[in-house]
């Protein structure tokens, strides 16, 4: 299988008032095609900054992150908007929808600012709002859905352009018993359609799916 993410002595490290925070030291990693992967590790550990570094959605201090041949510390935000649009999609602990637009639209819009008909995109909201099983919610507002839907309409969105690359951060935490077995049954799912998948969890059940396990103390990763 090739590798889609590489992380060669990766560290990052924050600046708060006159006191440096290293949040990662010295991470290497690969993860290949199809490979589920699960990071665990306390709160702080570094969890959300390495799956941010992988996304491209911030850049590291030092070291590099190559995905799909790319080295990501080398391009600017636009390129890395486009990289995302094509080759990943992202679960936000905090799901980060578009307030202002119901459920529908959030999906919609991922899909025409990939370039998309306005008509593709309604089809394609409507079918991933189906498989989250949220196909009578999609007029509804962030703000009128509770945690579980939100998280679900998260998913449908970061599916939206079907992309091979997954990264989940925290799925199921503060979900009811019910909720948390629908998020992880749509991850199974995206699991038997052979997309890579990366999750940081602290939840023990989808632990049981992974291919590979990493832990993250002190800024140092290491396979369980």
């Amino acid at each position: 299988m090739s590798r889609v993410v590489e992380a060669r002595s990766l560290c990052k490290e924050y600046i708060l008032g006159n006191v440096a925070i290293n949040v990662l030291k010295d991470v290497n990693l690969e993860v290949l095609e199809s490979e589920f992967v699960v990071i665990r590790g306390a709160s702080g550990s570094g969890k959300t900054t390495l799956l941010n570094l992988i996304s491209g959605i911030e850049k590291p201090t030092k070291g590099k992150i190559i995905v799909y041949e790319y080295d990501l510390t080398k391009y600017n935000e636009d390129f890395l908007a486009t990289f995302r649009c094509t080759n990943l999609g992202y679960v936000f602990q905090s799901y980060n929808l578009i307030s202002t637009l119901t459920a529908k639209e959030n999906i919609e819009f991922t899909v025409e600012i990939a370039g998309f008909s306005s008509e593709k995109a309604t089809k394609k909201a409507k079918k991933l709002l189906k498989l989250v099983g949220l196909q009578d919610r999609g007029n509804h507002f962030p703000g009128q859905l509770s945690f579980g839907e939100q998280q679900r309409v998260a998913f449908a969105r970061a599916l939206a352009n079907d992309p091979p690359l997954m990264l989940i951060d925290e799925p199921t935490g503060n979900l009811d018993r019910k909720t948390r077995q629908k998020i992880i049954r749509i991850i199974r799912e995206m699991k038997n359609d052979a997309k890579t998948i990366i999750v940081a969890t602290h939840d023990e059940e989808i632990a049981k799916y992974a291919d590979k396990i990493l832990l993250l103390n002190e800024g140092k990763i290491t396979v369980e």
